[in-house]
């Protein structure tokens, strides 16, 4: 490719997919903020200026076309069409993800990272505690798309030996502070988003399956992240009761952790 003669030799070889979305353009910042990566970032909507080259992951071709040579792929590419399955979550959500996996698999890729979602277990009430290891209840399409991702990742890891980690990423937001008291139970702030992607790359080569919930230090949080330092070095900087003031109170209906999207 184009950019092969580019690579540096002591750096890992990066993919970033989705890189023109929420998480995937400031994933893309921080890390080119380093030394320590070459990034090819991709997205169906190219971006001259941020380097980001126009590759569907729909398009399994394309995909194949910038695999070669990349070390770990982070695959944020998705559509977030809560109840549109046919339209965004098949082709894109489901097909686009067999489509990075098994081009990474054709490649030699040695991780994949997925950006997945709180919403695979989004059908659990809000005072059960929930582990990655607790068995999946998507609350929506959306969420049963994600559990299709993080499977594949399972089989691609068993069958392939591909180490696959699932970033079950929390409530995210271009303005970096929970909204809701109930969103400040799962929030995550950007740099602690793109640390933990970080992390994820840096990871035990020996790890082949890994799902983590994806949130910040918050003080009243859903899911127990304490662990996550020893096993990858995650340690989040932000709280969401730095906003504490700020939180709007929204009765919750449905009592569920996936709040509105059991709706849908």
């Amino acid at each position: 490719m184009l950019w092969k003669g580019c690579w540096h030799i002591d750096k890992k070889r990066i993919l970033l997919t989705g890189a023109n979305g929420r998480i995937g353009s400031e994933v893309l910042k921080s890390f080119r903020n380093t030394e320590n990566y070459d990034i090819i970032a991709i997205d169906r909507k190219p971006n001259d200026q941020e380097k980001i080259m126009e590759v569907d992951v729909c398009d399994y071709e394309s995909v194949c076309q910038v695999m070669e040579g990349i070390d770990t792929v982070i695959h944020l590419a998705w559509y977030l069409g809560k109840d549109q399955f046919k339209e965004t979550i098949l082709p894109v959500n489901i097909e686009g993800t067999y489509h990075v996996y098994e081009a990474a698999r054709m490649y030699g890729v040695k991780r994949i990272i997925f950006g997945s979602s709180t919403h695979v277990t989004g059908y659990y009430k809000n005072d059960e505690r929930v582990t990655p290891e607790s068995p999946y209840r998507p609350d929506s399409l959306y969420g049963l798309g994600k559990c299709y991702g993080e499977l594949i990742g399972r089989m691609y890891a068993d069958k392939y030996d591909i180490s696959s980690i699932q970033v079950r990423i929390g409530n995210y937001n271009k303005r970096s502070k929970p909204r809701t008291i109930h969103n400040s139970r799962m929030w995550i702030s950007q740099r602690d988003c793109a640390e933990l992607f970080r992390c994820c790359v840096e990871a035990d080569e020996k790890i082949r399956y890994l799902a983590l919930y994806g949130v910040s230090a918050n003080q009243d949080n859903l899911w127990d992240i304490g662990y996550l330092q020893d096993l990858i070095g995650y340690r989040p900087l932000d709280n969401s009761c730095m906003f504490a003031e700020e939180l709007v109170y929204e009765h919750d209906e449905t009592g569920y952790q996936g709040g509105e999207f059991i709706n849908l």
